[in-house]
């Protein structure tokens, strides 16, 4: 009976291994599938070392990794679905930026998508004094499908975006060109190099990324098996809107959390107010205090707002605090200077009560010439009002926007 019990459990355990064995196995073809990459991939020998490698020195690092994601991993993940395209670009984020919202590049790349400035501001991310919305996790997820579905647009192959995405379009074009064929194995030659170093094992690592997160047995072996359903989780973040100027220390006393819990979810503000140059700016809170934020924080213009000035030559603390209408004590004890030098470049946080002027419009004023005055552009006076085109009429009021 013994014998027979064992024999039962020993079938059991090798027909559950075989199952685990077959299932991985589908994954890895879907994985490569889904990147349009041929299934001779698997023996490509700088791929399989890279995923020795990890499995054998830095799986703790590895895990690390996506634990960093679990914060982001879930709306990554709907979003990318609901673009529909392949949900392996997921792991192009954890290849470029170790899915840290703050990672910066030696060539002044940022966010979970390491975008340039240019390509940035290409697909509406905003960068000025107040934001970076290459740090923004929605925003920037948002921006980096739409450049993979143009650069799949252009080259007609999944693994083609991914390199491109990387190295460049001119870069992977002139790959092409000089290997006479996009064919992947070929542009991976590691005599002839047609593709940067970092680009051939790019592709090597997203993909190695896909397969071991996917892996059952790796997970199962290093007690990770959680991650397995960490991308099905319910949102772990909400947006909401707020007045800009607004201070993130009301909204963290608000809803119970400390201010440096709630700026690791806003690491796309540059400063701990939203900016003041906008009527209203999103944040993100957690999903279980959106009751709390609705019930308790009170959302009301005309609270403080604080600005950030780019000292000017021949500047003083005093003629600063004139055009903001405060003391110049208050904006040296704001930045915690010890004297009132101040120079060239140098950037301050300027705390002023939101206080509302007009400018009644006069014969003969145009917006460009009322901008000019108050040191503004168009756009702002026309945001500030509303305005749909330059029509102005005088006798009527327009709001001139508070520190400019």
């Amino acid at each position: 009976m013994k014998r027979l019990l064992s024999a039962l459990i020993l079938t059991a355990s090798c027909s559950f291994g075989y199952f685990v064995i077959e299932d991985d196995y589908a994954k890895q073809v879907e994985v490569l599938k889904s990147l349009d990459i041929d299934m001779s991939f698997l023996q490509d020998s700088v791929f399989a070392s890279m995923k020795d490698n990890i499995r054998n020195y830095k799986t703790k690092q590895f895990l690390q990794v996506l634990e960093n994601g679990a914060q982001f991993a879930p709306v990554l993940k709907e979003m990318i679905e609901d673009a529909k395209i392949p949900d392996v670009f997921l792991y192009l984020a954890m290849a470029e930026s170790g899915f840290s919202t703050k990672a910066y590049s030696k060539a002044k790349a940022s966010g979970l998508w390491q975008f340039m400035a240019g390509t940035a501001k290409k697909y509406n991310l905003l960068i000025d004094d107040y934001v970076d919305e290459r740090r923004d996790p929605v925003k920037s997820t948002e921006a980096a499908i739409k450049y993979l579905q143009v650069l799949h647009d252009r080259f007609g192959k999944w693994y083609l975006a991914a390199m491109a995405y990387n190295c460049g379009e001119g870069k992977v074009s002139k790959a092409i060109a000089q290997a006479g064929t996009d064919n992947l194995y070929v542009l991976l030659d590691e005599e002839k190099k047609y593709l940067p170093k970092e680009t051939r094992n790019y592709i090597r690592k997203i993909v190695t990324m896909a397969h071991l997160s996917r892996d059952i047995n790796f997970l199962l072996d290093n007690e990770a098996s959680y991650f397995l359903n960490s991308g099905d989780m319910n949102s772990p973040f909400v947006k909401v809107d707020i007045y800009g100027g607004s201070s993130l220390a009301d909204v963290a006393e608000a809803i119970d959390m400390s201010m440096q819990e709630l700026l690791a979810y806003n690491t796309h503000l540059k400063y701990f107010f939203t900016p003041p140059n906008k009527e209203k700016y999103h944040i993100y809170i957690p999903s279980d205090k959106l009751v709390r934020f609705k019930n308790d924080f009170k959302m009301e213009k005309g609270n403080s707002k604080y600005y950030v000035y780019t000292v000017a030559k021949g500047d003083s603390l005093q003629k600063i605090a004139k055009q903001y209408d405060v003391n110049y004590k208050v904006i040296k004890d704001f930045n915690s200077m010890r004297s009132d030098t101040i120079k060239a470049g140098q950037k301050l946080i300027v705390p002023t009560a939101h206080k509302i002027r007009y400018y009644t419009i006069q014969s003969g004023d145009t917006l460009q010439s009322i901008s000019t005055k108050y040191k503004l552009t168009v756009a702002q006076l026309m945001q500030t009002n509303n305005l749909k085109d330059s029509t102005i009429i005088p006798g009527t009021k327009l709001e001139i926007p508070m520190g400019n």
